[in-house]
């Protein structure tokens, strides 16, 4: 079986990545695609499935054998998942964004070894831009070395986050985002958590926080750490879980706020 090297496998996810790019593109100028609600809150069309069904073929045959843990395909297999090597893979990350007709679309390809984020891939079709990220070689937008802003207090600080789709958990995140607006710049909600973490990777923001599933931020994660900028959790990650693929109570900072940040939203939860 081929082996290879970390640059091979960023090569040849950012290669799928921008094919599934191109089919996504494709769908929505086609305007053909169907939609349904996933557990009754939670909208998925067929797009998702067919993109899904791409960058697993690809994958398999790059590098079969390989465990793939994808939103559309085996969800539920999540965090008890103890490959050594695994892909992660959101195909539509802002799938709203995408049937809506909105830009903050994106192509997500995580890989992990023993429970380590390795390689990221996250690239927006709709915004022409492919991140990209591979541990020790940086950070990327479009083949340009990035890096997070220079953010030094909250004031300055803009911050990007994301709402459950379950209405009534929204309920519980108010007291976060009322001390985030009367602490910080300002806030931005862009529907994508994988473009937020690039965003912060590059400074665009300075500051994310949310709760996630594994294949919204396993690929944003890498990205952000490689480009510099600092990633945690708000809470304790559990036992025998990978911190790399624990999705609660992500935050993710340009490094000199991270403190700040983290104890203006605990102070909130307990207000």
């Amino acid at each position: 079986m081929a082996v290879y090297t970390l640059e091979a496998r960023l090569a040849l996810a950012i290669e799928i990545a921008e094919e599934a790019g191109q089919m996504i593109r494709n769908a929505r100028e086609q305007q053909g695609f169907s939609q349904r609600l996933k557990g009754g809150v939670e909208l998925v069309t067929d797009v998702d499935v067919a993109v899904d069904t791409l960058i697993s073929q690809r994958l398999e045959e790059h590098f079969p054998g390989e465990a793939r843990l994808s939103e559309e395909l085996s969800p539920e297999r999540a965090l008890h998942t103890p490959a050594e090597q695994l892909w992660v893979v959101d195909p539509i990350d802002g799938t709203v964004n995408f049937a809506q007709g909105l830009r903050h679309v994106a192509v997500s390809i995580g890989w992990m070894e023993q429970g380590v984020g390795k390689v990221g891939v996250i690239h927006a079709p709709f915004l022409g831009e492919t991140f990209s990220a591979a541990e020790g070689l940086g950070a990327f937008c479009n083949q340009q070395s990035i890096k997070p802003s220079g953010a030094e207090t909250l004031e300055s600080t803009l911050v990007g986050t994301g709402f459950p789709y379950q209405k009534e958990q929204r309920k519980k995140l108010l007291p976060r985002l009322e001390a985030v607006l009367t602490g910080c710049q300002d806030v931005r909600r862009n529907g994508s958590a994988a473009l937020d973490l690039c965003d912060v990777a590059c400074g665009r923001l300075d500051a994310y926080y949310e709760s996630v599933s594994p294949w919204d931020f396993v690929a944003g994660w890498v990205i952000a750490r490689e480009a510099g900028a600092r990633v945690g959790h708000l809470s304790e990650v559990p036992d025998g879980v990978p911190a790399d693929l624990y999705p609660e109570q992500l935050l993710v900072t340009t490094p000199k706020v991270f403190d700040a940040m983290a104890s203006l939203l605990k102070a909130a939860d307990h207000a």
